[in-house]
Parts: C-alpha cells; structure tokens; sequence
C-alpha cells in the first residue's frame, strides 16, 4: 500500500510521507528525515476500502527507523487506536 501519509511527532513540525506497508498493528512510513526510535505523535493516511476513502488518524511510536533507497523508513505502532479505524483497517487487509 502506497499512499501519502502525514506524521506529526510531538513538538516538531508535520512532515509528509509516503506509507510502504499496513498491518493491523501499525504502518511503515518512508520519510526524508530520520526519527528517534520511541518518539510518538500522530500518524494520518487515507485508505480505500470497499470503493471509498477512509481517513485514518492515530496516535503511534516509532519502533525502528532504517536508511534503504535514499529515504527513512519507519515503522511505527498504532496506540489506542479507535474503533472506526481498526474496523477500516481490517476490512481494508482482508
């Protein structure tokens, strides 16, 4: 899955993205800035699922930042993630 995606850590700047793979636990986004492993913020993409695009907003920690092709790729944890993003999430990987 590539889509854009926004990452909004706490106390920097949102930065854009590009996401590269989504599981049902989290997303790896590929940056053009390196992360701290163990930051959180926000993480926000759009995902079709059944024809439409769903909005997807959550709270995530990075767990592993890796320089491959040029950019970082991240991947992060969803936190707590809500109840209407979990069900588009797992409608979208079925």
């Amino acid at each position: 899955m590539r889509t854009r995606a926004k990452v909004a850590m706490e106390g920097e700047a949102p930065v854009q993205g590009r996401t590269s793979d989504l599981g049902a636990n989290g997303v790896s986004i590929s940056l053009a800035d390196p992360l701290l492993v163990g930051q959180t913020g926000v993480v926000a993409f759009d995902l079709l699922v059944d024809g439409k695009s769903v909005p997807i907003s959550a709270r995530a920690k990075a767990l592993y930042c890796i320089f491959s092709s040029g950019e970082f790729k991240v991947g992060f944890q969803f936190l707590n993630l809500e109840l209407n993003a979990m069900t588009a999430i797992a409608r979208y990987l079925r």
